[in-house]
């Protein structure tokens, strides 16, 4: 029987995706908090693209099979952004959830 109310995309905790992110390069790792969030410190390797900006994300990464790992500052807005990913056909999301719990380095600008 298919389930509707079946997310479209993983979730996984953010330490966990960071050992996968140190061995895997090609994994597209979002930041979707405001710019000056993402400004006082991110993960490192993130892109910054907001919640408010994501359906744009298709101009700049077509490959809808790309693995795509989304955080934001504690979750919920990463889930947000799996949900559009996966409408737009993205079909490898992952909510890595908030940046409150990372427990590795942290980048600013």
């Amino acid at each position: 029987m298919f389930n509707i109310f079946r997310k479209k995309y993983e979730t996984k905790d953010i330490n966990t995706a960071g050992q996968e992110l140190a061995e895997n390069p090609n994994i597209l790792l979002l930041d979707v908090r405001t710019p000056a969030e993402y400004n006082a410190g991110h993960l490192p390797g993130s892109i910054n693209l907001p919640l408010d900006a994501i359906e744009g994300i298709a101009q700049k990464y077509p490959d809808r099979d790309r693995r795509i790992f989304a955080y934001c500052q504690s979750g919920a807005r990463s889930g947000a952004a799996c949900n559009i990913l996966a409408k737009l056909a993205y079909t490898d999301v992952t909510n890595i959830g908030g940046i409150m719990a990372w427990q590795g380095k942290i980048t600013t600008k």
